[in-house]
């Protein structure tokens, strides 16, 4: 009974705000971010993937659930209250407590040990695998634009083969849909064993990634700098995209509103909210803030509110110039212009797409390797890894291992599959700082708040009434990434039992 009772504390064995907050403080880390940095990379990682790939499955729909169509922007304003009430949250424990980690360091100042694990646990689920889903998106445009350049570029790079630039699970796909047999399609992988496997690597993808693992190496000013670029184009494009198209909108392509009902509505929130994780990034680059009180609060509300107008406008510029039937899902945009026979502007685009999702993959790239970095700091992971670079002051060595998760896991994860896994940790992780702030409004009353939640319990319990009601749609589907999600639970509680835990309680004795 005894050793029971032990372990329960050991579980909820939290760590006081004022203490995660010294321990920030002497993290090393540079300070360099103002509040026009942090919107930069909100807007960074929040516009480029919803508008340049998701808005159009979740407009047309895909095998694992139904579409919204014009609807789309009820979709969207739902995944925006359903962000607002988050995001207020998120804004006064961020300013509360200005140390990187995002909802990992917030849930070990509210519920304890093990939660926090397993949050942080969630969050590399929600950065690290999004970030597969971003790479294999940046690949198509990237290779869309190659396309452009066929009169001067090589044929083998303009039409480079299929197996270097998808990854293995994809090539079976695109080879089973086309009754291609894989043996002429992809070369053979020579196995120490004597074994023969079909072999693909997303070559786009990978060079991307190791880019701008690079990048976050030499500095995360240096990192908001080149983000800051990729977003002014980003910005200059769609901007242009709903002006130009403004004036092509036929309302009749706006009918029938909702073709697959209240299903389609739900079921392109749930989809479109990938995309709104971006003022979650935010809150990870706290300890590199210059004044986080002040400035974390405006840069998570002001992303918020800037993206979702910019989101309903292009939907329904999008809607509105080609019908329902015809919204391509892979780059809807860009086909939206070819459908007007505007194909230069489409090809515009495609380079706007390109600098979206460059600046979408240094954010998540970015938000991975803080989350880690507060997770090896408390001993969940080896201490080795918390190294800070003695010249460019940031954590190389955790940069390098999230790059190298991502390129692994491009080799053979699912884009679509990853995108609602993503989905699944931003929902999860939402929860739980909403959670949080009603924690610590009881456990920490007089604590300094620089911002508060307006109607507080209320608006944090319809935060987390929304985010499962998103939740349970996509569970009552039995769509496949809901079971991965239980999956990806399970292996972080192994890991939590047979490393992490031992860990810890090496920490308590004084052994590390």
């Amino acid at each position: 009974m005894k050793k029971i009772q032990i372990l329960f504390n050991n579980l909820l064995k939290c760590k006081s705000p004022q203490e995660l907050i010294d321990e920030g403080s002497q993290s090393g880390l540079k300070k360099t971010l103002n509040v026009f940095d942090l919107i930069i990379i909100g807007i960074g990682a929040v516009v480029g993937t919803g508008i340049f790939t998701i808005i159009g499955s979740a407009i047309v729909g895909s095998s694992d659930g139904a579409g919204a169509g014009a609807a789309i922007v009820v979709s969207m304003i739902l995944a925006a209250i359903a962000s607002l009430f988050s995001a207020l949250s998120y804004s006064e424990i961020a300013a509360m407590i200005p140390v990187a980690g995002s909802a990992y360091t917030y849930t070990y100042a509210t519920m304890g040990e093990f939660m926090a694990w397993m949050v942080g646990w969630i969050l590399m689920l929600e950065y690290a695998i999004g970030n597969i889903t971003v790479a294999s998106a940046w690949t198509g445009y990237f290779v869309q634009l190659l396309k452009g350049f066929k009169h001067i570029l090589p044929d083998f790079v303009v039409n480079c083969p299929l197996w270097l630039r998808n990854d293995y699970r994809t090539m079976y796909e695109i080879c089973a849909r086309n009754g291609w047999d894989v043996h002429d399609k992809m070369p053979f992988l020579q196995l120490p064993f004597g074994l023969e496997i079909p072999f693909a690597i997303n070559i786009p993808a990978i060079t991307i990634v190791l880019i701008l693992t690079l990048l976050l190496i030499k500095g995360i000013k240096e990192s908001t700098k080149v983000a800051t670029i990729m977003v002014g184009v980003n910005m200059f494009i769609i901007l242009s995209f709903i002006l130009v198209g403004a004036f092509y909108v036929k309302p009749e392509n706006w009918m029938p509103f909702a073709p697959n009902g209240i299903e389609g509505i739900f079921t392109g929130a749930f989809v479109i909210f990938f995309a709104y994780i971006g003022f979650d990034a935010i809150s990870t680059a706290a300890e590199e803030t210059k004044n986080p009180q002040r400035d974390l609060p405006i840069a998570i509300l002001g992303t918020l509110v800037l993206c979702t107008i910019l989101y309903i406008m292009a939907a329904l510029v999008l809607t509105g110039v080609v019908p329902f039937s015809a919204i391509d899902t892979q780059a809807p945009l860009a086909h939206a212009m070819r459908y007007l026979n505007i194909n230069w502007y489409a090809g515009l685009i495609s380079v706007g797409a390109l600098c979206a999702l460059t600046s979408v993959l240094l954010i998540y790239q970015l938000g991975t390797t803080r989350i880690l970095f507060a997770m090896s700091r408390d001993n969940f992971l080896p201490k080795k890894l918390n190294a800070i670079h003695p010249k460019f002051k940031t954590p190389h060595l955790l940069t390098w291992v999230s790059g190298l998760v991502v390129i692994i896991c491009a080799l053979f994860m699912d884009l679509n599959i990853s995108a609602e896994l993503c989905n699944f940790g931003t929902f999860t992780s939402f929860i739980i700082i909403c959670i949080a702030v009603l924690i610590l409004r009881k456990t920490e009353p007089d604590r300094e708040r620089p911002f508060k939640v307006p109607f507080c319990p209320w608006f944090p319990i319809l935060g987390i009434l929304t985010c499962l009601s998103l939740m349970y749609c996509k569970f009552s589907a039995k769509a496949t990434s809901a079971v991965y999600f239980i999956i990806w639970l399970a292996v972080g509680l192994l890991i939590y039992a047979f490393y992490s835990y031992k860990q810890k309680r090496k920490e308590d004795s004084g052994l590390l």
